[in-house]
Parts: structure tokens; sequence; C-alpha cells
């Protein structure tokens, strides 16, 4: 099926600061990055395995995933800016619980509280760059986003450590809840309505807009090799901690140094996003980005069936695979957001949840097994193969030459 999308001019002369939507989009990630130093602490803590609490995380992400299905159609329906100040409110509350938490299932609890709000913000945030930019400027608009995001989650994790060494795991949410807390307040203050709402939510119009989306080979392939290409790291970080300590001997401080240069290698490739876009095309930038994952992926794999993988090859090899990533993901979300401009709610809802959903997934394979080295390298090398797979089919949909 064939989704038509209309030329659309900007939202009527709104305007939202580019840092603050860039710290509104990042509140649903930094959750997650922040809290991945504080793993081994807070399995000691209640006792458990390093797979009960690394469910924390997979029950994050899946939360991030679910709740996109639901702010999406919200904001086509009812606006962009209630929906987005209820979310981060629902936020801050489920940092609170979650740095409270008296048990590991009331922890996963909270942390999917805090999901349901954070992803607020990571949906309706891109969504907002589509309302106040022309289509010609959105692949720069978001990669610039995704470059400004990364700043937060590429230090997260050295906070995350230093907050575990001063405080233990529990600080790590008072740290979350307070900064929830800001970007509430900054939101309230700054963020106008960038959309014209379509009224009252209707659920046959969502169930049919989803029905169009989900009929569309083109978005459906563009949705499970964006997620495949841009979610496929989480394997890497939800393992990064036991990987790093218990089968490399080396100290946790080395966890968030590790994250850290790796975060910035998405960085990097969304910079490079930016800068090449209009020089090689969107439909190149997406393909080579996920080919440099695939070809990093596959090196990751050969290290560890060698019995080579160190703690340098490891976060060399993962650096061009997050590199990859980043030059991909602004690439297939522009790809998205333009394939029908009546439903970019929806359609970024959509997306988001299918990505977060892959994530899941791919963090809760690593916890199988007693090697979560060799399951992060077969789940990174598979995953990366899969979406360079489905991101050819959807160009090769679309007329695109690859």
């Amino acid at each position: 099926m064939s989704l038509a999308s209309p030329p659309i001019a900007p939202a009527s002369g709104a305007r939202v600061p580019l840092w603050l939507l860039a710290l509104i989009t990042l509140s649903g990630t930094l959750a997650m990055h922040m809290f991945v130093p504080a793993l081994p602490d807070a399995a000691r803590h209640f006792q458990v395995g390093g797979a009960a609490v690394q469910a924390a995380i997979s029950a994050y992400i899946a939360g991030l995933a679910l709740g996109q299905l639901i702010y999406g159609p919200l904001s086509d329906a009812l606006g962009r800016r209630v929906p987005l100040l209820a979310g981060l409110a629902l936020y801050v509350l489920g940092g609170l619980g979650s740095m409270l938490a008296p048990s590991v299932p009331l922890l996963i609890a909270a942390r999917l509280v805090q999901a349901l709000g954070g992803c607020a913000g990571l949906a309706l945030g891109r969504a907002m760059v589509r309302d106040t930019h022309a289509p010609s400027d959105a692949v720069r608009a978001l990669a610039l986003l995704n470059l400004a995001m990364m700043i937060g989650p590429g230090l997260a994790p050295l906070v995350g450590s230093g907050l575990v060494a001063l405080g233990g795991w529990r600080a790590v949410f008072a740290l979350l809840t307070l900064l929830g807390s800001v970007t509430l307040v900054l939101t309230w203050r700054r963020v106008p309505e960038t959309t014209t709402p379509r009224g009252r939510l209707r659920p046959a119009r969502l169930a049919r807009d989803y029905a169009v989306l989900l009929r569309s080979p083109r978005f459906v392939a563009y949705a499970v090799g964006g997620g495949c290409a841009t979610t496929s790291i989480y394997a890497f970080i939800a393992a990064a901690p036991f990987i790093i300590t218990a089968q490399m001997g080396r100290p946790l401080r080395d966890v968030g140094v590790a994250l850290a240069v790796i975060m910035a290698g998405i960085a990097a490739g969304s910079l490079l996003a930016s800068r090449l876009a209009e020089r090689v095309g969107v439909e190149r930038l997406l393909l080579w980005g996920n080919g440099l994952s695939v070809a990093s992926g596959a090196a990751f794999l050969v290290l560890e069936l060698g019995g080579w993988l160190t703690l340098a090859s490891a976060v060399g090899s993962m650096v061009f695979f997050v590199l990859g990533a980043g030059m991909a993901s602004p690439a297939v979300l522009a790809k998205v957001l333009l394939l029908d401009a009546r439903r970019v709610g929806s359609a970024v809802g959509l997306y988001g949840c299918v990505q977060m959903a892959l994530g899941a997934v791919f963090s809760a394979l690593v916890g199988w097994g007693g090697n979560p080295a060799m399951a992060a390298a077969v789940v990174l090398f598979c995953a990366a193969a899969l979406g360079q797979a489905c991101l050819r089919f959807a160009l090769q949909r679309e007329g695109g030459r690859v």
C-alpha cells in the first residue's frame, strides 16, 4: 500500500529552542543510560543475580515502546503541549518511586511508570521538530537534535558511576527525579503548542491510522530496519557492566568510561549525518551508516570467537558500530516522518514503539546463557544485518536507488 505525503508547511510561527527540544527528548533515554553502571550495585543490594536487575532495563525500554503508541496519536488529536506536560509529570513520579523501591519487582514497576512518562519527550520532541521545520530541513534538524541528545547519554554512564560510588544506586534516581522536575518546569514555561489539534481522540480513527501504516510495506520495513539499526546497541549496553567487571575483571569506573566513549561515537555519527545528508543523499546515508554497523558487529563477533576480545577492542568495535547507528538514525526517522503528513504523530508513535520493542528484545536476549559477551556479539551482528535487509527493501519499494 502506498502512503501519500503532500508537502506541508511548518506550523504557524511556533518555535521551540533546539536545546530545550534536546532536553525534552533525552529525558526518555537518560534514565536508561545513567542506571546501567548501577546494575551490579542494585543486584548486590537486593541479593539477586544480574539477570533480575537487567529486567529493569528491559522493562524500561518496553515502557518506552508502549507509551509511544499513546502519545503520538494523542498529540495529533489534542496537541503536543498537554500530553508532553502530563508525560513529564509521570516521569518525575516514576523516578521518585524507583528511588524508594524496597524490592526488585517494585523497582521494575516504578521503572515502567518512569518510562511511560519519559517516552512522551522521546515521541513528541521529534514530532515538534517535524511541526516547526520544512521537510527539506527535517534531516538536518533531526541530526542536530540527535547530536545534542547524545551529550547527555554520553555523560550519563560516567555520572552514574560517580553517583553509585558516592551514594549507591538510589542516588542515580535522586538526580533523575531532580532533572525531570527541571525539565517539566522549563517545558511549562517555554514550550508553545506547535500543531493544530484534530479534535477529540477517536479510537476508531486511531485504529485506522495504525492499520494504514501497518499495511504499508515501506513503513514496516523502515520501522523494523530502523529499530534494528539504532537500538541493537542496547544489547551491549545491558551486558556491558557484566562483560567489563565480571568477564574482564575491570573496575566499575571502566564501565562508565567505556559507555561514555561509545556514546560519543553516536554523537559523531549524528554530526556526520547533519553534514552529509545533502551531499550524499538520505538513501546512501542510511545504508552506509547501517553497513558500518554490520561490519563492526561482525568484527566484535570474530574477536569474541577468537578469544581476542579486550576492553580496548570491545570499545573500539562498538564506537564504529554506533557511529554507523548515529548516521542512520536521523535518515531513517526523516523517511518515516515524511511518509504521511496527515499521520505524523501516529507514525512517530508507532515507529518509536517498534524501535523500542526491538531494543527491549535485544537487551533481554543478552541475559541468556553464561557468556554475556558472546550473547551481545551474536545479537549485534544479526540485528544489524536484518536492519540492512529491511532498509534496502524499503528503498526499493519507494524507487530509491540502492
